[in-house]
């Protein structure tokens, strides 16, 4: 079931062409090794605007990828809907909570719809079979039809995704499904949505920094900005 859509626009008032990327974070994720991908990724142009659309609609995704450390794709091959509001397996088709992580063949993954016992809603389960080999595949947690969290796969292990997500926009060289370094990343801003809104504006300013404002309260400065920049084209035909 689709959710309520949330919009970024996203200004590039700096000086850089650059790639705005969107990604989450999750201090009590509950997963230990857990990484932050890229959520999203467009690139920008001085004076452009990029726009990001999403709902909060999760889903399981797995990816081979090798071992999974910062600079790797995470290209999902498989995406299963998801929803912690529902104690029950997914399937291709069904949004549920809980889901199976299988090697059955020597070059193939797949989900399986395998229960978790004592599951709860709030959480997102996901059971590794023993046949997953080490640092060879990797699962994890998406949203809006994109990986945002992964996690190394290995054999016999029950992980349990409890997300509770923050939004993070940053500007630099990114693509999307990247696995991201957090600690090396210059000046990511939050982006929080009030109560009942559900459309906010980014601008990166000339100086590199952020401002984040709801879109009504971002047009309503653009729009006096540019009275000003007017004003003062005029004032100086007139000398």
């Amino acid at each position: 079931m689709t959710g309520t859509q949330y919009t970024l626009r996203v200004v590039n008032n700096s000086t850089n062409f650059v790639d705005m990327c969107m990604y989450q974070e999750d201090p009590n994720l509950g997963v230990p090794n857990v990484v932050s991908l890229a959520w999203f990724a467009k690139p920008a142009y001085e004076t452009t605007t990029v726009v990001f659309r999403w709902t909060v609609d999760y889903s399981f995704v797995w990816s081979e990828t090798g071992e999974l450390i910062p600079g790797v794709y995470f290209d999902a091959s498989q995406t299963w809907p998801a929803d912690p509001s529902t104690v029950g397996t997914s399937t291709d088709t069904k949004a549920g909570n809980q889901i199976g992580f299988s090697h059955p063949s020597p070059n193939a993954y797949t989900f399986t719809s395998t229960p978790f016992p004592g599951a709860k809603v709030g959480s997102l389960y996901v059971t590794e079979n023993p046949n997953v080999p080490l640092r060879r595949s990797s699962v994890g947690i998406g949203m809006s039809g994109a990986g945002t969290f992964a996690v190394q796969a290995q054999p016999n292990l029950n992980l349990t995704f409890t997300p509770h997500p923050v939004y993070y926009l940053a500007a630099g060289t990114y693509s999307q499904g990247e696995v991201l370094d957090i600690a090396s990343m210059t000046n990511p801003t939050d982006i929080r949505f009030p109560d009942g809104v559900f459309s906010m504006t980014a601008t990166l300013t000339k100086n590199n920094s952020w401002v984040v404002n709801d879109t009504p309260a971002a047009n309503a400065l653009e729009h006096k900005q540019s009275l000003t920049d007017r004003r003062r084209v005029l004032a100086g035909a007139t000398r």
